[in-house]
Order: structure tokens, then C-alpha cells, then sequence
């Protein structure tokens, strides 16, 4: 139970850092402007407030694990 818990918490530090780089990069490309960003950021903020919560959460694991599943 702990164990899984840990994973699910790296898991989204990890997601964090990699959607975090992509916003970064998007705005230094110029392909995403600050106003979006801000606003998509306060967006996401807000949505993990709300009921809708552990289903995205949920959801974003279940492609996770799916995608580690596949072998090349």
C-alpha cells in the first residue's frame, strides 16, 4: 500500500517536470504564448481541486502503465 503510493507520487512529480519542460519550451519557442500558458496552468490547478480528480488521475496512470506494457 505504501509502495504504491510512493510510485503513484513519483509518477506525478515525474509528469509535473515533463509537462513542465514541454510549457517552458513551448513559451522559448514562441509557439505558446505567456497568457495561455497562465491560463492553462490555473486550469489544471484548479481541476485537481475538484471531483473530477482521482478519475484524470486514474486515467493518466492507466495510459502510463499501458504504454510501459508495450515492448519494441
Amino acid at each position: 500500500m505504501i509502495a504504491d503510493r510512493l510510485v503513484d507520487m513519483s509518477l506525478n512529480i515525474s509528469l509535473v517536470l515533463l509537462l513542465g519542460i514541454v510549457v517552458v519550451v513551448l513559451l522559448r519557442a514562441g509557439s505558446l504564448k505567456a497568457g495561455p500558458a497562465v491560463v492553462s496552468v490555473l486550469f489544471g490547478f484548479f481541476l485537481a481541486s475538484t471531483s473530477m480528480a482521482p478519475d484524470i488521475g486514474r486515467l493518466v496512470s492507466s495510459a502510463v502503465d499501458m504504454i510501459g506494457q508495450i515492448r519494441l
